[in-house]
């Protein structure tokens, strides 16, 4: 048995606590945090829930501790800030208070160190099964936060890296397969998403995109949600859209490449919209990602597939969505 003093010392031992800014962190009853001159706060919150978001049998505790902080620190990428503190809300059950909880904080102080984030506090409890809330702060200079809103008819439409990787990874585990040697590589974007921090930053200093949110849901519900948000509607390109490929040995699994980048979530890129006349500006890779042109922002409030041989079919939002009636 732990008592809750020694979990969050084990806790504050992983993590770097100091920044300019920070000036009070973990110890006292709540932060203090001081913006710098001319910047804003960029606030996200994110909940991790065994059996929900990962399987504790399933999933290793290092990629259940990196992958939660990913996914909130990717809001922070959509927005185009620079990630800088974060908190952490802990609930374990007694079983995970030893050599889980150690591979955890392994995982999720290896995710803060790449992400350039400082742990600011949070708050650690008992519980039947493990639930790990985050909350995330960036800064951004004033006014310049890339909004879902800012798409305008002619804009094409963009989008990083290639897609559908992670729910591929997920089809392995699925299909119990996640131990052969063969499959790692498939399952790295599934258990250790990369926030496009670098793509959001630099896409706010030089002023290019008008819109832009993360692909966490799936780029047939995260673009529906820009074209809400703006009051337009889109069309996509299918035979410019960067797809993950599947092996041929899964073949017998009958996986469609087109439906993973459409409705796959949590690949965790940035699908954002640039209009046409900044377009040149736009390096084929930042960082070694590539970054694709896949589409044009239109008037007429509709999303459309255009397919390789010119056929056209509505892109109903199939992706990700926990409130969502299964068939």
């Amino acid at each position: 048995m732990v008592s809750e003093d020694q979990l969050i010392q084990r806790v504050r031992r992983r993590f770097a606590s100091t920044r300019d800014g920070l000036m009070v962190g973990i110890g006292d009853d709540a932060a203090v945090l001081r913006p710098g001159a001319g910047k804003e706060w960029v606030v996200t919150t994110d909940a991790f829930l065994e059996n929900v978001h990962f399987v504790r049998s399933v999933h290793p505790a290092k990629s259940v501790g990196y992958k939660a902080l990913a996914r909130a620190t990717s809001d922070i990428a959509a927005m185009g800030a620079r990630a800088r503190y974060f908190f952490l809300t802990l609930g374990l059950p007694d079983p995970c208070t030893g050599a889980w909880l150690d591979d955890f904080l392994d995982g999720m102080a290896r995710a803060a160190r790449r992400f350039g984030l400082i742990l600011a506090g949070g708050d650690t409890t008992k519980y039947p099964v493990i639930v790990a809330s985050l909350t995330v702060l960036g800064e951004i200079d004033r006014g310049k936060a890339i909004l879902r809103s800012g798409a305008r008819p002619g804009d094409f439409l963009c989008v990083s890296g290639k897609l559908g990787g992670a729910e591929l990874g997920l089809r392995l585990i699925q299909q119990k397969l996640q131990k052969y040697k063969k499959w790692p590589r498939f399952l790295k974007k599934h258990y250790y998403p990369e926030p496009r921090l670098a793509l959001g930053e630099w896409l706010v200093a030089r002023r290019c995109a008008t819109s832009m949110i993360d692909t966490s849901d799936g780029l047939s519900t995260d673009l529906g949600h820009i074209c809400q948000a703006s009051g337009v509607g889109a069309i996509v390109w299918a035979a410019k859209i960067p797809m993950v490929r599947v092996p041929p040995e899964l073949g017998r699994l009958r996986i469609d490449p087109l439906g993973l980048a459409l409705n796959g979530g949590e690949d965790y890129e940035l699908l954002f919209t640039v209009p046409k006349k900044r377009a040149k500006r736009l390096p084929r890779k930042l960082g070694g990602v590539p970054i694709t042109v896949i589409g044009e922002i239109t008037r007429e409030k509709k999303v459309i597939l255009l397919g390789p041989d010119g056929s056209s079919m509505p892109l109903q939002p199939e992706g990700w969505d926990p409130f969502r009636k299964k068939a």
